[in-house]
């Protein structure tokens, strides 16, 4: 069985190792992960090889403030294929000022078990 080889830039610490996730062709395990300088990278590697992950962070409208849009933030990491999915949602979303940081603004965002929240301080004018 032949060997398929995916690269990688590990976001782990400064160093932004060149990373190789070496399988086995059609998937079924990983043959050996390359190029980690620690263990964060190997298991950054693993994880997104597997099930990569993203944070997302946009603006959502909010009425009664200085600005028209809030920046916001998910808590975690949501898988990759919903960020645009969230990002859509997210635009029916309108808030009132005042907003502080950190104030959940989505509970549970497409029920991903994710909370959208503010991502900077809103007052009301």
């Amino acid at each position: 069985m032949t060997a398929h080889t995916t690269h990688y830039l590990c976001i782990g610490c400064p160093l932004g190792c060149r990373l190789e996730v070496e399988e086995e062709e059609g998937g079924q395990a990983e043959v050996e992960v390359r190029g980690f300088s620690c263990r964060r990278g190997r298991d950054y590697a693993l994880q997104e090889h597997r099930a990569p992950q993203r944070m997302v962070t946009t603006t959502v409208a909010i009425d009664h403030a200085l600005w028209p849009r809030l920046p916001v933030r998910s808590q975690q990491p949501v898988p990759r294929q919903l960020v645009p999915e969230i990002c859509r949602a997210l635009r029916s979303v309108h808030v009132v000022a005042p907003v502080m940081l950190g104030d959940v603004l989505v509970e549970n965002v497409l029920g991903c078990g994710v909370a959208i929240v503010a991502a900077r301080d809103m007052a009301a004018c």
